[in-house]
């Protein structure tokens, strides 16, 4: 069995913290036996360009792609036949949670999270909106940005959690953590 990790990362149009993910995304990449390629939603990448972000993701990862619809690229179809170990989504909007709790593959991301769910493929997903009440966010020009997070955002993700196969993390930090549980859990393997 290859000891590497081949991970699926998406990244939605969800800026809030977006750049602490970038970060934990290189450390995965440094400290891990892993290949990262990255798929941008077509809202992702705007969110990339408008953080002046999409060279050094294209630059620091094993690929880069962008949406072209919910099967091009046919990422679902890799990761369904075992191209990809994993499947993160992250940082992952309200609207990407709430259409994978109820079954929606309209969009790249929710297609492929939905068929890495048939094939036992795990999926990590960090909602940027995944408790009730008041947020502040950084823009790219730094300043500060307060969001309201509504009760029916929090309310997908709770249906989120409880879909096998789907571990929730609420901070960049627990998603090398969680990569690191899937390596150790496939040389166990071996």
């Amino acid at each position: 069995m290859d000891k590497k990790l081949r991970i699926a990362w998406g990244i939605t149009g969800a800026g809030d913290r977006i750049k602490e993910t970038f970060d934990v995304m290189k450390n995965i990449k440094r400290n891990h036996p892993v290949e990262i390629k990255v798929f941008a939603s077509k809202a992702g990448e705007q969110v990339l360009k408008w953080y002046k972000m999409v060279d050094d993701v294209k630059n620091s990862f094993d690929g880069y792609r962008v949406e072209v619809n919910a099967n091009s690229p046919f990422l679902a179809g890799s990761i369904q036949t075992g191209k990809y170990s994993c499947l993160v989504i992250a940082p992952a909007t309200a609207n990407t949670i709430a259409k994978i709790s109820m079954g929606i593959a309209d969009t790249l991301l929710c297609n492929s999270a939905l068929m890495a769910l048939k094939a036992y493929v795990p999926v990590i997903v960090m909602p940027s909106d995944y408790e009730e009440g008041e947020v502040i966010t950084d823009l790219p020009d730094g300043k500060k940005l307060r969001l309201r997070i509504r009760k029916e955002d929090v309310d997908h993700v709770e249906k989120l959690k409880m879909i096998d196969g789907i571990l929730v993390v609420t901070e960049p930090e627990e998603i090398e953590r969680k990569i690191a549980e899937i390596l150790k859990s496939r040389l166990n393997e071996e």
